[in-house]
């Protein structure tokens, strides 16, 4: 334990929180909202977040925040049905979160009806989950006002949830209520982990998650989720440059004609997008080096899903 552990001011109250739901509600971009920097992976194709990812915020009362609190938010994979072992893996990722969790929020998608997806996670969150559950109805933004009654109604019929709240991630609308909420929930409890931390993740790891994420935006329908990233070299060659090379991985001859392009030419938009994320992340210049390699079939791979960074149960 660290001093910081010892030193909390009296009720300050502190957990883990599980962001559940399923692929492409906004788990990702609410995370990033609540702590005002990326770290978390976004794009508009769903199953972006491939493995679970904490986000720790660390709140003062007299810094004016609603409470003294850490929060401990797990991002975790969208829960859908899956086609291969790297969808297995994400799934099963997600649903460890649930049983773990002081509370579970359960994100759901208000431009539209429940599916069978949010049926599956109510389900799950209604057999394991220990602790209290808030739902955020998310994308508010987009939907007419007249809707919204109807559709919360019908997704608070797949799960009684002890809080629920009408947001917009993208918009910050809803937000910080939904902070509070959440807060509200947690047990009095030490601090985790020091106050300046923001993540228990890798910046390797964060790195090669926001390389994919452009990968991932540039290429919309024209690439399946058969891409990873590894980051081979992360070197801080001064005070103000860091050195990154990294290899965009794919499973077919074919996808790596097309992350690479005519000419070069989406890769070299995937590399100045990357970048641009990157130097806003690291906060230094970014010389980024990327290759693509052809690994066949690397997601019904154990061997292969390992090396990449998934761990798979036997």
């Amino acid at each position: 334990m660290t001093d910081a552990q010892f030193t909390v001011p009296s009720g300050h109250r502190s957990g883990f929180v599980a962001l559940v739901g399923k692929p492409n509600v906004g788990k990702s971009t609410l995370l990033n909202r609540l702590l005002g920097q990326k770290i978390a992976p976004v794009s508009p194709k769903p199953q972006t977040t491939r493995t679970r990812l904490r986000g720790i915020l660390t709140l003062h009362r007299d810094r004016g925040d609603p409470a003294d609190a850490q929060i401990v938010f797990v991002d975790t994979p969208g829960i859908h049905e899956p086609l291969h072992k790297l969808g297995r893996f994400m799934v099963d990722a997600a649903s460890r979160a649930v049983p773990d969790a002081d509370v579970v929020l359960f994100m759901v998608d208000l431009t539209t009806l429940p599916a069978d997806d949010d049926q599956t996670i109510a389900g799950l969150i209604k057999k394991h989950a220990q602790g209290p559950v808030v739902m955020a109805l998310n994308k508010a933004d987009l939907v007419s006002p007249r809707e919204v009654e109807p559709r919360l109604k019908s997704y608070l019929e797949l799960i009684a949830p002890q809080d629920h709240i009408v947001t917009s991630a993208a918009r910050g609308e809803g937000v910080q209520e939904l902070l509070e909420i959440v807060i509200n929930h947690l047990p009095e409890g030490p601090r985790y982990y020091s106050e300046d931390e923001i993540s228990d993740v890798y910046i390797r790891d964060i790195v090669g998650d926001l390389i994919r994420e452009q990968a991932m935006t540039l290429l919309r329908d024209e690439l399946p989720h058969a891409l990873a990233v590894t980051v081979e070299q992360f070197k801080e060659r001064r005070a103000d440059l860091t050195y990154i090379e990294a290899t965009l991985v794919v499973e077919r001859d074919s996808q790596k004609g097309i992350v690479i392009g005519k000419g070069g030419r989406t890769i070299k938009r995937i590399s100045k997008g990357a970048r641009e994320e990157l130097e806003r992340f690291l906060d230094t210049r970014v010389y980024l080096d990327l290759r693509v390699k052809v690994i066949k079939n690397w997601r019904r791979n154990d061997a292969e899903l390992r090396r990449l960074g998934y761990a798979v149960d036997s």
